[in-house]
């Protein structure tokens, strides 16, 4: 926002108050003109992440996109830090979706674990997990 010449808030205007300019509120309707057209491009970026998903093609063998992630020191702490019921769902659908791959199969597409549906259960516990390696890796610097 533009202020006045004459101080913060203008001739009048209690100290500290600012005075908005025919200039400055013509900005703020640009802004939100083009807020609203970013908007309309998340529909075309949901479109097109759908579209990669299923262009992925894990999906197809059943597996979530957490199931996906190269397993490096800090994902395998977070794997270890699962849940029982969690760990055990993730190490049934990477067998199968290794059984699938060694045949050369796909599931049924009814089967397919769908965009809406990917849950990222890993994303909390790896988050947490690298937080903790890097105020490690801080005090270790101390």
């Amino acid at each position: 926002m533009r202020q006045s010449r004459d101080g913060i808030g203008g001739a009048g205007a209690p100290p500290g108050t600012l005075r908005v300019t025919q200039k400055a509120a013509g900005c703020a309707e640009v802004n939100m003109a083009a807020r609203a057209s970013v908007a309309g491009g998340g529909r075309l970026m949901d479109k097109f992440r759908k579209w990669y998903y299923n262009a992925a093609g894990f999906n197809k063998l059943g597996l979530m996109r957490d199931d996906t992630w190269y397993e490096d020191d800090d994902v395998k702490e977070a794997v270890r830090r699962l849940p029982e019921h969690l760990y055990n769902e993730r190490m049934f659908r990477i067998k199968r979706a290794l059984d699938l791959s060694l045949k050369h199969q796909i599931l049924p597409k009814d089967q397919w674990v769908k965009y809406e549906e990917d849950q990222h259960y890993l994303e909390p516990y790896l988050k947490e997990v690298i937080r903790e390696r890097l105020e490690r890796e801080e005090w270790n610097k101390k």
